[in-house]
């Protein structure tokens, strides 16, 4: 993939930054005890793995002015390799504005995993396009790709119409766009006419499509996978066909992907991978992987896929990368990968648990 070159920013990601609190030891919320903090989005998710690994990254968002959690959340993105960007919005009293917390019960053994999101008021929802210089962004600093979010575009009307500026801005300049869809039921509800005009537009200039079948069907209208045998990796051949589906009605993008994942328990998933590019399959058949936290894998798998990408890599080693980012961000208690380095990327790959001395 041929991207613009003597950029500032090899990833640009616009999202709404929050708070995730999680009980310590693997315990459920109601059960009460400690919790940990952690700053969290899912496009931040995605771009973690490329700040990390050192590529220029930089996060477009909105903070609710003298909060402590969006000074939390500013060092947060620091201290993990990220420029941001983003209005300072009065809370307006305790009834205004704030930033969402994602409250997690990362699940154990038979018990499974259980999110509960309390995003009223949320700051993010005021993302606009006024408040950004899009000319500037993509046109004297440079991006080489921009991540695009169906979380973010279907936030509210006005995130949504700043999900379309960006895309057009990012072609007008040659930005490369990934789309990962995020479909998000009550996001949609009451709104599937404005949001599918919306998706249906970004997904048409998109150079990189993601989505799991939910996604593709419900945010884009594509059929979904035909029914296979049991298990994850005998149904492949349907997510292939799914995938010939998107390819035809969205010609434009160089890349399609989905993660295929069946849960044996909440601690033992197989773990697997899809993409198609220039004609091409290449396949990740599920493996076993042992999960601290789910949350976040998909995202890591998105992260590593760009990275690789942006690196110049051959096609096969974008979903194999993905593969094993995905793999390590659920062995962490964040919902993003920071990986050490690409060799601790690769040893997952390869199955390599062995001690580094």
């Amino acid at each position: 993939m041929q991207l613009k070159p003597n950029c500032k920013y090899a990833l640009v990601v616009p999202t709404s930054m929050g708070v995730r609190i999680t009980p310590v030891n693997a315990q459920p919320v109601h059960t009460g005890g400690p919790f940990t903090l952690q700053a969290t989005s899912a496009e931040t998710n995605v771009a973690s793995v490329a700040a990390s690994l050192g590529l220029p990254v930089k996060v477009l968002t909105t903070f609710v002015a003298g909060s402590p959690v969006a000074r939390f959340i500013k060092d947060n993105l620091r201290s993990r390799n990220m420029d941001c960007e983003g209005a300072e919005v009065a809370q307006d009293g305790p009834w205004g504005v704030r930033h969402q917390f994602n409250i997690a019960d990362s699940g154990y053994g038979s018990r499974g995993p259980r999110v509960w999101n309390d995003r009223a008021g949320e700051v993010g929802r005021t993302l606009s396009v006024k408040d950004f210089d899009l000319e500037r962004i993509f046109g004297a600093e440079g991006v080489q790709v921009v991540h695009l979010s169906g979380l973010i575009g279907a936030l509210s009307p006005e995130t949504g119409t700043f999900c379309l500026e960006l895309a057009r801005a990012a072609k007008r300049h040659g930005t490369k766009i990934a789309f990962d869809l995020n479909h998000r039921a009550s996001f949609w509800k009451g709104r599937e006419a404005e949001l599918s005009a919306i998706f249906t537009e970004i997904a048409s200039v998109a150079d990189i499509l993601v989505g799991n079948e939910e996604d593709f069907q419900l945010c884009l209208g594509i059929e979904g996978p035909e029914a296979g045998g049991k298990g994850i990796a005998a149904k492949i051949d349907g997510f292939k066909g799914m995938i010939e589906n998107v390819r035809k009605a969205f010609p434009n993008a160089q890349v399609y992907a989905t993660t295929l994942r069946e849960v044996v328990d909440a601690n033992h998933h197989l773990w697997g991978a899809l993409m198609a590019s220039g004609g091409d399959w290449f396949i990740v058949e599920p493996r076993d992987i042992t999960v601290l936290d789910r949350i976040g894998g998909g995202d890591g798998f998105v992260g590593g896929l760009l990275y690789a990408i942006l690196k110049g890599w051959e096609p096969q080693k974008w979903v194999q990368f993905g593969w094993a980012c995905g793999a390590l961000a659920t062995t962490l208690l964040t919902d993003y990968a920071q990986p050490a380095d690409e060799e601790q990327v690769w040893s997952i790959w390869k199955g390599n648990a062995r001690v580094q001395r």
